[in-house]
């Protein structure tokens, strides 16, 4: 836990002692595929960062559709912001394979927040990035055609929490279909396409990306 934590940006900059703390409250939870690791509507009890597999952010109606919001992999946090503010939770988190998390209980990390406060920086910056993704969604959903949103989209799933750039979006079409409220036919034809054009490779679940400076002029058409 402690290698993990050194690597993971909320809590790499930590002394030794306050990184020890952490460590002494957090707990290791192995979860199996499809488990509901919280629920929309749920109290929040803490948050989540994954070590290992994916977590599905879903949204489900009263007729039993499901909206995907996003695909989490390994290195994210979720659960933070019901942590801070208090409200329950807004989506559902489920495991889409098997997943190792880190869970960090509330009390424990108020406790460690009341007396370094610093850490706030941490977990602003991580909201930041969050609310600028937020922004760029409702900007490409607002005003780009199927292609280019499609093309953000990928862009944007190829960024990890870190900040880092992998070029493979592990999505199959239904997913990506299911983020963005096409069709499932309509994502084949554009990604077959761009296949052609050198931009991507389909793999059975997911989705290379080969050509980054053709795909950001295709999310920049309108």
């Amino acid at each position: 836990m402690r290698q993990y934590l050194l690597g993971n940006s909320l809590f790499r900059d930590l002394p030794e002692d306050a990184l020890q703390e952490v460590v002494d409250f957090s707990r290791v939870r192995r979860v199996q595929d499809r488990t509901l690791i919280h629920a929309r509507g749920d109290t929040p009890d803490g948050m989540f960062s994954i070590i290992s597999g994916c977590v599905r952010a879903t949204l489900s109606s009263g007729e039993g559709r499901e909206a995907l919001l996003a695909v989490m992999e390994a290195g994210a946090w979720f659960g933070e912001s019901s942590l801070f503010d208090g409200l329950p939770r807004a989506y559902n988190a489920i495991a889409q394979g098997d997943c190792e998390l880190l869970y960090v209980p509330k009390a424990g990390m108020e406790s460690l927040l009341e007396r370094r406060p610093h850490i706030y920086r941490n977990i602003v910056r991580l909201l930041c990035q969050r609310i600028r993704l937020s922004l760029v969604l409702l900007e490409t959903n607002a005003l780009l055609p199927l292609e280019g949103r499609l093309a953000q989209r990928l862009l944007l799933l190829t960024h990890t929490e870190d900040l880092q750039i992998n070029p493979d979006v592990r999505l199959s079409q239904e997913d990506l279909s299911q983020m963005l409220g096409m069709t499932r036919q309509s994502i084949s034809r554009v990604l077959k396409l761009w296949e052609n054009e050198g931009l991507i490779e389909r793999h059975y679940r997911g989705v290379r990306i080969l050509d980054f400076p053709a795909l950001r002029l295709k999310a920049a058409e309108d």
